[in-house]
């Protein structure tokens, strides 16, 4: 969430900052705004609003300054209106600042500011940082910044300017993403890769307690004590292209389509004559075979991949797993130790509470793998072990790629497992893994129906309440496809145990009440069928996906049948069907499918 751009060099500042905001608006923001560095003054606009509203309002208009910053909030302190937008200054009008993240302790800092003299002119917490600069401040910055640091508690990616300093940047993070990039005779900062590829693919990736500062000719990177470091190069390997959503309306509706090839991309390699290879596992395989039990902890999608892969793993690798939201495993009084490995998943790599929740196994001795789409981000360079999932970037905020490529990536591992703990026989394991490698194309079957779910949505877009069931591993489809829709379409939808209806549910069942049923599970046909009965029973209208058996056509009143296949591998194909419906419905009802409201793509704040 949020988003962070910042330039110095040998051309004009503004530009690159508008353009490298563009790129970050698949975070999701309220307000923009941008600070550009002029002979000795600064030059700030920023409005509540879209970055077109700040355009707009700039008419034309570009400072000749070649040093500025840029963001986009996400408003956590105060509205969003034009007073609460960064960049903030300090009472002189010499600093400006660009924050990401939560100052926990800003009121107390306040506070004591205000007593000071200081005028404050906004309601959020970041603005406490440029008036403890201004007051910290004796000639340098950057050793300004690092006396202030020790006294913001909680999380941030910030970047500064001093009129005092011209074409001079400093930057700090901590448990917040920020990525320098490495130009010819200019540099650059941004929260993320995506703002920095029309310009380079050299990066530096800030490590929490590292600071930064940047100047038209060079970067340095220090430790919070000061120390110098010598920094890695990161060589982005996808360029710009992949990010642009030509020729699709919409990211999202893009990010549907190339689910065959991410799916494509997340197998390569890790499937050889008839077994799951995974190279990068090697060091971990002991702890894996002999792990008394397996903790799985995510945030939203990336947690409803992770109940497809609970499943799979109890199942196939018979190993005991508890699956948490990363928001509550982190403050539950956990038996957890030595012996036991936690599974994080998260597309971005950066969400705060996942990264907490593999911070406090890792404190508490148990051995954590990780699966995340980003290489270089905090998870991944903080867990012991990590699968990529390589669906490529994601820009829309509903994650549709990323989620299908989690749920392969569970599926391959619980395949692995399975025979690294003996659990299953090869003659068992064989079938299921050369099945997998078909999952692209039945993928790919299911997005031709595309056009008749966009008729579908045509007649559902005027309904507020959806209903979701299924059971097992249908029942984790239905948690996804609820999400789906309500995030983006703004209808309210829920997802249950098709088992529970009668235990609440049922009576919010009416007459005309849409609900999707799944039914891929052939082992728990029967009983599914019994509930679609139900709610039929009660008037509900039924859409209703399934594998192969016709007997469920007859009680609904629209059925999809799915390419048939092993029930075990049905998450990836069900899904698909359901986030068209949710992209549908919402672009029927005239909503912002990409940059949802009040949602941000990647949640680096509890």
């Amino acid at each position: 969430m949020c988003g962070i751009m910042g330039y110095t060099g040998y051309r004009q500042a503004l530009p690159l900052l508008l353009e490298g905001l563009k790129r970050l608006e698949y975070r999701g923001y309220d307000s923009a705004g941008v600070a550009v560095l002029e002979e000795g003054s600064l030059f700030l606009q920023k409005k509540a609003g879209k970055i077109a509203v700040l355009e707009a309002c700039l008419n034309g208009f570009c400072p000749s300054g070649k040093a500025g910053i840029g963001h986009t909030r996400w408003a956590t302190h105060g509205a969003p209106c034009d007073h609460n937008a960064h960049p903030h200054l300090d009472c002189r009008g010499e600093v400006a600042v660009v924050h990401n993240g939560i100052i926990e302790n800003y009121a107390s800092l306040r506070a004591e500011l205000v007593k000071r003299g200081h005028r404050f002119l906004s309601e959020t917490d970041t603005e406490v940082i440029p008036h403890l600069l201004e007051e910290a401040y004796e000639g340098d910055l950057l050793s300004t910044l690092r006396k202030v640091l020790p006294r913001l508690h909680g999380s941030y990616a910030l970047a500064a300017l001093s009129v005092r300093e011209p074409g001079r940047l400093v930057v700090a993070r901590r448990d917040s993403p920020l990525v320098l990039g490495l130009g010819e005779g200019e540099n650059f900062l941004a929260s993320d890769i995506p703002a920095l590829l029309p310009y380079t693919r050299r990066t530096y990736i800030l490590e929490d307690g590292e600071l930064a500062e940047i100047w038209p000719d060079g970067i340095k990177v220090y430790d919070a004590a000061g120390r110098p470091l010598e920094k890695k190069v990161f060589h982005v390997k996808w360029d710009a292209a992949a990010a642009e959503k030509a020729p699709y309306p919409h990211f999202m509706l893009k990010e549907i389509h190339e689910q065959p090839r991410a799916l494509r991309d997340t197998l390569r390699g890790r499937i050889e004559g008839g077994r799951v290879v995974f190279p990068e596992l090697e060091e971990a395989a002991f702890h894996l075979r002999e792990c008394r039990r397996l903790f799985l902890t995510a945030c939203g999608t990336a947690f409803h991949a992770g109940l497809v892969g609970k499943y799979l793993l109890e199942k196939l690798a018979r190993l005991p797993v508890e699956a948490d939201i990363a928001s509550e495993f982190r403050y539950r009084d956990l038996t957890l130790g030595p012996g036991d490995v936690v599974l994080v998943i998260s597309q971005s790599g950066e969400t705060a509470d996942t990264l907490a929740a593999l911070r406090l196994a890792k404190e508490k001795g148990a051995k954590v793998l990780a699966i995340t789409n980003v290489v270089g981000s905090s998870v991944a360079r903080e867990a012991d072990w990590v699968l990529y999932t390589w669906a490529g970037p994601e820009i829309a905020v509903a994650s549709t790629k990323a989620y299908t490529a989690q749920v392969l990536l569970v599926t391959l591992l619980a395949l692995y497992l399975a025979e690294l703990r003996g659990t299953l026989p090869s003659e068992e394991i064989i079938p299921l893994v050369e099945e997998v490698k078909f999952l692209p194309e039945r993928v790919a079957q299911v997005l031709a129906w595309e056009e008749e779910i966009a008729r579908l949505a045509q007649a559902l877009k005027e309904q507020e309440h959806f209903f979701f069931i299924g059971r097992g591993l249908d029942w984790a489809v239905a948690e996804e496809g609820a999400l789906k829709l309500k995030e983006i379409s703004y209808i309210h939808a829920e997802a249950y145990p098709a088992g529970e209806l009668k235990h609440g549910t049922l009576a919010l069942i009416t007459e005309g009440v849409p609900v999707v049923a799944l039914a891929t599970q052939s082992h728990l046909f029967e009983k599914m069928l019994s509930n679609i009965k139900e709610v039929k029973a009660r008037g509900a209208w039924v859409l209703a996906l399934t594998a192969d058996d016709q007997a469920v056509a007859g009680e609904t009143d629209v059925c999809f049948h799915l390419p048939p296949g092993n029930p075990l591998l049905m998450p990836a194909v069900a899904v698909v069907p359901l986030q068209l419906l949710a992209y549908y419905v919402a672009v029927a009802r005239g909503c912002d499918v990409d940059q949802p409201r009040n949602l941000a793509k990647s949640v680096t704040v509890e």
